[in-house]
């Protein structure tokens, strides 16, 4: 019966034919269903690539993803999403997406508009860390999730812990054939006068259709005019890898067994047409396959729908689908057993057509006209909770539990990287690296980061002591007036004047010593420092420099508000970057360079908090205003922070960069935001901070956490298709210091108030 819908455009994600694979053909019965079901619903498909060539597909397939391709994932939520489409189905399974564990495909969900409904092919007992995140991310991104049994539901509510509410339990789809005797189509195939036993499906080893050619020389003793057909071509992925190698083993086998003339292999992938008159010739179907972690099988839905006496292992869905008499079930690998239980239902012909007839009746339910209708039920379902709670992003629903749950401190890897000189720079996975020394930049941020632990009552004697030896390293680095950058293991000075960012850095790390940390020893030494730096940043030329300078200016002015050369350089420095944002700023582009580069929430940092301390108030309002333009660039669709990647970055008028994305970048964001939010007490600002807080923690475009929970290290950037492992200095010192700066903000009693209000 066709029905009527308010939905009127259905995007179908997954393999599709001509690709030869059960998804393929699940995808293409699930969409020519629904179409055929709701004529007055536009049914397209969204296929993903695993050739660089594709597929020769038929007209309703209208955009292809290629599967290693993340850009193509964020190509198609952009098409979809343009598409005015209603309801996105997608069909999950980790080995069709590209990524760790199939992990593109969050990259697609993240950026989509529309409510999604995903069919879950495997939900695995007990998954890998990658497969456990990554079916998670698919859970909560999903508006409804439909399982093929009821293990699967069960899997999902105990092991994944997903609302019973959320799960559909939707039966595989199968053909709408006639019950009738399998002699009718026997003559077609010349096997007319004989008992026929058909496997099918895709041919790879964990099949186990050894274990049944081992099998019938004790069934030929009995029935000699026994045929066993294995229908189906050799799976693609196996092909590529060892050629015909496993079907021409079995093809031996048949010979060494001498039971080749009973044995017979069609290795072709079949139409439904075809396929129906194989099934329909068949006296009894066999799964003899191996592996029992199968939550669901395509092949044995069809051969137990349309009315077949079935036979398998007992894989988790052959348990449940043929359950109280519906089939039987052998132990996995027994030959003798396969032999024995195929001869007493050729024997027992009674049992054998109640069998098939029992198979049949409940198989009606599973029609694709009929699991059609159960779909659009979700669709609908899926598109009326979408209606009825507004929609908010991944990003912004994983903060409604509120102050953030924050992560504890944990300074082993900090630790690990600080010898008596300082910090070392970067580190080979969490192995220091000596061969390229130490740097000022880092080592300030280092010394920054303990005065943030002090202010948090973490100030442990280790704490302490690294202290110590960070404020060692910048009175080393300190020579004529500037702060040497680069380190070498030897100790010896790679250069004799550092870079611009770096003396700034050590501005700020000594502005925080003299403004906020209680060790008179600490404010003493920083003081005398801080003064003899403070007239060169003046004669630098990075608007970075400036930015960081400025900051250590204004932690200065918190202790020494009437120290009259800190709060000059305040007001130059202010409006160095007022005129820089007044020279380049346009409506489109709201920045103070013609390019958003690195550490860019620095720039709208430095003049929020130089207002914050007495400076312009022009400048509170330039501060503002560039941060906001800046956020909303930094922002996916789906709301989730995503900076500008520092591989080609993003030009004025050109394309922005994705990847490789900085940690640097979301701390800056973090301290931005929460300055904004201290200057403004807009609960907004809050909610940015936390935004970009939660990218190390897996709120990222490729839903991995870059914080390392077991080393206390912070991996040194996200690239398009993984994490690069390595735990530098840089990318662990960004951590902790947002995570120090949430953790100080979280605390207060205006946030708490913001929160129970937002």
């Amino acid at each position: 019966m066709k029905r009527n819908t308010e939905i009127q455009k259905i995007a179908f994600v997954g393999d599709y034919l001509p690709r030869k694979c059960g998804i393929a053909t699940f995808t293409y019965d699930l969409c020519t269903s629904t179409a055929t079901q709701y004529p007055g619903t536009d049914c397209f498909v969204v296929p993903i690539n695993d050739t660089p060539l594709g597929y020769d597909y038929p007209a309703e397939v209208r955009f292809e993803i290629e599967e290693q391709e993340v850009d193509s994932y964020l190509r198609a939520a952009d098409y979809l999403n343009f598409a005015n489409t209603d309801i996105v189905c997608l069909q999950h399974e980790y080995g069709i997406f590209g990524g760790p564990s199939g992990s593109h495909v969050v990259r697609l969900m993240r950026d989509l508009r529309p409510p999604i409904v995903t069919t879950l092919h495997t939900v695995l007992r007990e998954p890998n860390a990658d497969q456990h995140r990554v079916l998670g991310q698919v859970a909560e991104l999903s508006a409804r999730l439909v399982v093929m049994s009821e293990r699967a539901r069960t899997f999902l509510r105990e092991i994944y812990q997903v609302p019973d509410a959320k799960i559909d339990l939707i039966a595989h789809g199968i053909p709408d054939m006639p019950f009738v005797d399998p002699n009718f189509y026997k003559d077609q195939f010349g096997v007319e006068g004989k008992f026929v036993a058909l496997t099918f499906g895709l041919l790879s080893p964990n099949k186990g259709i050894e274990h049944m050619l081992r099998a019938m020389p004790a069934i030929l003793q009995e029935f000699p005019n026994f045929v066993y057909i294995v229908l189906g071509a050799t799976h693609p992925n196996l092909i590529r890898e060892q050629g015909e190698r496993y079907r021409i083993s079995l093809e031996r086998l048949a010979k060494d067994l001498g039971i080749k003339p009973h044995v017979s292999f069609a290795n072709r992938f079949v139409t439904i047409d075809e396929l129906i008159e194989f099934l329909g010739m068949a006296d009894i179907y066999i799964t003899p396959y191996l592996n029992p972690a199968q939550i669901t099988s395509g092949t044995l839905a069809y051969a137990f729908g349309c009315g077949k006496a079935v036979i398998s292992t007992p894989y988790w869905y052959a348990e449940e689908l043929l359950a109280e008499g519906r089939g039987v079930l052998v132990p996995f690998g027994d030959s003798q057993a396969l032999a024995r239980e195929v001869c007493e239902l050729l024997r027992d012909e009674p049992r054998r057509h109640a069998m098939r007839k029992k198979a049949y009746l409940l198989g009606r339910e599973m029609i694709w006209n009929h699991v059609a209708h159960l779909y659009m039920d979700s669709f609908q379902r899926a598109r009326r909770s979408r209606l009825d709670v507004p929609y908010k992003p991944l990003a912004v629903r994983m903060l409604a539990e509120q102050p953030m749950d924050l992560p504890g401190w944990r300074l082993d890897h900090l630790i690990r990287m600080t010898d008596s000189a300082g910090l070392l720079q970067h580190a080979n996975s969490t192995i220091p690296r000596f061969s390229e020394g130490y740097c000022t930049d880092d080592n300030a941020r280092a010394l920054l980061l303990t005065v943030l632990l002090e202010q948090l009552g973490q100030a442990s004697a280790t704490v302490q002591r690294l202290a110590q030896t960070y404020a060692a390293f910048l009175s080393y680095a300190f020579h004529q007036g500037r702060f040497r950058n680069f380190l070498g293991f030897d100790r010896r000075w790679l250069e004799s004047s550092g870079s611009d960012d770096c003396h700034g850095r050590a501005l700020w790390a000594l502005g925080a010593c003299v403004g906020r940390s209680r060790r008179r020893d600490l404010q003493f030494w920083a003081s005398q420092l801080f003064d003899q730096a403070l007239p060169a940043i003046t004669e630098m030329s990075s608007p970075r420099a400036w930015a960081s300078g400025l900051i250590g200016v204004c932690l200065y002015l918190q202790r020494f508000g009437g120290a009259r050369p800190a709060s000059q350089v305040r007001e130059a420095l202010s409006e160095r970057l007022i005129d820089q944002f007044e020279a380049n700023a346009t409506e489109q582009w709201c920045w103070f360079e013609e390019i958003l580069s690195y550490d860019n929430a620095r720039l709208p940092h430095a003049l929020i908090a130089a207002a914050r301390s007495g400076g312009s108030p022009r400048a509170l309002d330039v501060g503002l205003q560039a941060l906001r333009w800046l956020v909303d660039q930094q922002k996916a669709p789906s709301g989730y922070f995503r900076p500008i990647g520092c591989h080609g970055f993003f030009r004025k008028g050109g394309d922005r960069a994705q990847f490789d994305q900085q940690p640097i970048e979301a701390h800056a964001t973090v301290a931005a935001c929460l300055e904004a939010y201290h200057a403004t007490e807009e609960p907004s600002w809050l909610q940015e901070a936390r935004l970009a807080f939660e990218w190390f923690l897996g709120g990222n475009d490729l839903g991995q956490d870059l914080y390392d929970a077991k080393t206390g290290g912070c991996c040194d950037g996200l690239q398009e298709d993984r994490v690069n492992l390595n735990q530098g200095a840089e990318s662990t010192l960004s951590f902790l210091l947002a995570l120090g700066e949430m953790k100080l903000v979280e605390s207060t009693p205006a946030t708490l108030r913001h929160a129970q209000v937002s």
